[in-house]
């Protein structure tokens, strides 16, 4: 296999205002936003920034036309840009949307990293130009279409100059059927029973399942199955997917009736907590749970989150440790939750996830202190990487 020569290079890129910026201004800047974007001169630049302005306002096919184009003019980005950068943090990255790639920038808003963006693929076997950095990051996440971009990139990076955080084939370990493999014989871990099967091999055996088709994500496509009328029904929705991932049906509702959902960040193998989210539904996503609207809520999940590591934590933390020494990478987030007798449930690793500090500061006065932990954690595995690879 022919791999690309790489080339470091100092190059002089102007920002591009990311998710997390316009996200912050609210709907009622779009107007401005668009105005702005327009006196963009950089053709490569005017697109992506499209490509950001129509992601945060949930426009995905025309973020992703904008998107395309923009990769037609140039491969590299820069999305944070502090004055005097501390040191300068590369990100790889792929075609695609918020759940192909890590949105590193909701972790270095506020910080002196700097962070470029370069898009790769695995068709580039002649020169590589590279925006020259102190250390980079695997940002793209396990997917039946990232999979052949890991694995290209898993011979990459063996001449790559710099050290990078996560390792491509261990990024691989986070597919749901892989994960479970890994984990499932765990004592203290529980994780559901995943199975890749075409269409034609889906049958309902009077057991409750659900099933999801491969490549979806953020719950599309997400449903408990209770019957063969359901199964029909379901598959009928999805005539153009012939392969889904189906998983037992784990019952992790609490006593009280709630489902709760954990959001997990380990970061060099230590668990950050960035969100604990109490719904009615077994599907359970934090803005649906509608936290905001609910003040009992709020302070469960203020009490988890600032008593993290004598409560959740330290109830799991031999559990932590495992997923980290099996997993083998710096950085991945977990959506967890836990059955009555204290066994952690692991529903999905993945880099990729969101984590962020973006909530109403007046609402949630609890959540900016402690994520800042895990920012400041992560910066700390940045410098303590680059200190390691020169030693």
């Amino acid at each position: 296999m022919f791999l690309p020569k790489i080339v470091l290079k100092d190059m002089d890129l102007s920002l591009i205002p990311p998710t997390c910026w316009i996200r912050s201004l609210g709907p009622n800047y779009f107007p401005e936003i668009i105005k702005d974007a327009q006196s963009e001169s950089d053709i490569g630049n005017l697109y992506m920034r499209m490509f950001y302005i129509y992601g945060a306002y949930g426009q995905d096919s025309d973020a992703l036309l904008m998107q395309s184009k923009a990769l037609e003019f140039k491969r590299c980005f820069r999305i944070h840009a502090p004055t005097k950068p501390k040191l300068k943090l590369l990100s790889l990255v792929t075609a695609g949307d918020m759940t192909d790639n890590t949105p590193l920038d909701f972790i270095v808003d506020k910080t002196n990293i700097q962070l470029d963006l370069l898009y790769v693929d695995d068709l580039q076997t002649s020169l590589l130009e590279v925006p020259d950095h102190d250390i980079a990051f695997v940002g793209f996440g396990e997917s039946t279409k990232n999979n052949p971009i890991l694995e290209y990139f898993d011979l990459v990076l063996k001449n790559w100059p710099r050290p990078y955080i996560n390792h491509p084939l261990n990024v691989k370990k986070c597919g749901r059927v892989e994960l479970y493999k890994l984990l499932n014989k765990t004592e203290g871990i529980i994780v559901a029973k995943t199975q890749s099967l075409s269409r034609n091999n889906i049958y309902y055996e009077g057991e409750k399942f659900v099933i999801r088709p491969i490549g979806s994500h953020s719950g599309k496509g997400f449903e408990l199955i209770t019957s063969q009328l359901k199964l029909e029904t379901y598959l009928k929705q999805y005539s153009n997917d012939e392969n889904f991932y189906t998983s037992e049906y784990i019952n992790y509702r609490s006593s009280d009736g709630y489902f709760r959902k954990y959001r997990i960040v380990l970061i060099s193998g230590q668990p950050f907590i960035c969100h604990l989210a109490i719904s009615d539904d077994w599907i359970v996503h934090y803005i649906a749970a509608k936290m905001e609207m609910s003040e009992s809520k709020r302070m469960e999940e203020k009490a988890e989150m600032l008593e993290f590591n004598q409560r959740f934590g330290l109830r799991h933390k031999k559990a932590f440790d495992h997923i980290y020494n099996s997993l083998g990478l710096d950085y991945v987030v977990l959506d967890c939750s836990e059955t009555i007798d204290n066994q952690l449930i692991i529903f999905e690793a993945d880099p990729g996830s969101w984590i962020h500090a973006t909530d109403s500061a007046e609402l949630f006065p609890y959540k900016a202190p402690v994520m800042q932990k895990a920012f400041d954690a992560f910066q700390n595995m940045l410098e303590s990487k680059i200190e390691k690879f020169y030693q």
